[in-house]
């Protein structure tokens, strides 16, 4: 099962349907989103989730719209209502067009995520998409969102309208705002043990840059050296630079400050720098 699927199970199961505005304000939630269609003939939802057309067809029979006959099409669910019901669809478009309580504004929003809502598994990266009818009732749920200090984007488009978030925070927080608790649980896990591997990368990463660097330093203070040793110019060189020469060809692998402890007249990682870089220019 996928993580938006377990999403929507949690909300399906919700029992909070005593409330009657709440219930109102969810179903306007799910007729504003792309997957509801409305034709001369009939009234449309279509769902890949069995939880889903359950948790419609509650909705409709609590505000006595019974007359809907449920079909499987392929991986789909159908819940079709006839056109006589259209008039009590009408209805909750002009009674929900602004939703005063918290309550409804949450239920509305449950209700378009719910309809045509997507989210990715956090394991592999955050995103979460809604499918809307128009870009009006995009900016509105922009605007609820915006008003509970949660921040999406539209995406306009020829082909589609829809909110979207790719950030873990934003994505986290909405879902506690429309009541998925257990898939906020989930997915903060997740995102905990996103958030340290990443980190942990990061400074494995970082600390094999700069072995590399080290080692390649290395690598072209020892070529130059040998090459000060063939041309004879080495035994000319102060006794300073010849000591640290033979302790880098001694210990390749040795740091600058490890190699500045070394010395008779132990010096610090500037100095040895600075004599190592000299051999290196007297090379070329």
């Amino acid at each position: 099962m996928s993580f938006s699927t377990e999403v929507k199970e949690e909300l399906s199961k919700l029992s909070n349907l005593a409330d009657k505005n709440c219930v109102k304000a969810e179903l306007y939630g799910y007729i504003n989103t792309v997957n509801f269609s409305i034709n001369e003939n009939n009234l449309k939802f279509t769902t890949e989730s069995e939880y889903n057309i359950n948790r419609f067809s509650k909705l409709l029979n609590n505000v006595n719209i019974i007359e809907y006959s449920i079909d499987i099409n392929g991986k789909n669910y159908n819940i079709t209502i006839p056109n006589k019901e259209k008039n009590k669809i009408e209805i909750l478009y002009k009674n929900y067009e602004m939703l005063p309580r918290e309550n409804e504004e949450r239920a509305f929003v449950r209700g378009v995520f719910l309809g045509s809502g997507s989210i990715n598994n956090p394991k592999n990266k955050y995103h979460i998409e809604i499918i809307l009818n128009n870009i009006k009732i995009a900016e509105t749920i922009i605007n609820i969102l915006k008003k509970y200090g949660i921040t999406f984007k539209i995406l306009n488009s020829k082909t589609k309208n829809s909110i979207y978030s790719k950030d873990g925070e934003e994505i986290s927080k909405f879902l506690a705002f429309i009541g998925a608790n257990k898939a906020v649980i989930k997915f903060e896990e997740i995102r905990v043990y996103r958030d340290m591997r990443n980190n942990v990368n990061r400074i494995v990463n970082c600390e094999t840059a700069n072995l590399n660097k080290t080692v390649n330093a290395a690598i072209k203070q020892i070529e130059a050296i040998k090459k000060l040793k063939e041309e004879g110019k080495f035994n000319s060189l102060p006794d300073n630079l010849k000591e640290l020469a033979e302790l880098r060809i001694e210990n390749p692998e040795a740091s600058l400050t490890e190699l500045g402890k070394m010395l008779k007249e132990p010096i610090g990682k500037s100095g040895v720098n600075y004599r190592l870089n000299t051999l290196v220019k007297m090379a070329l």
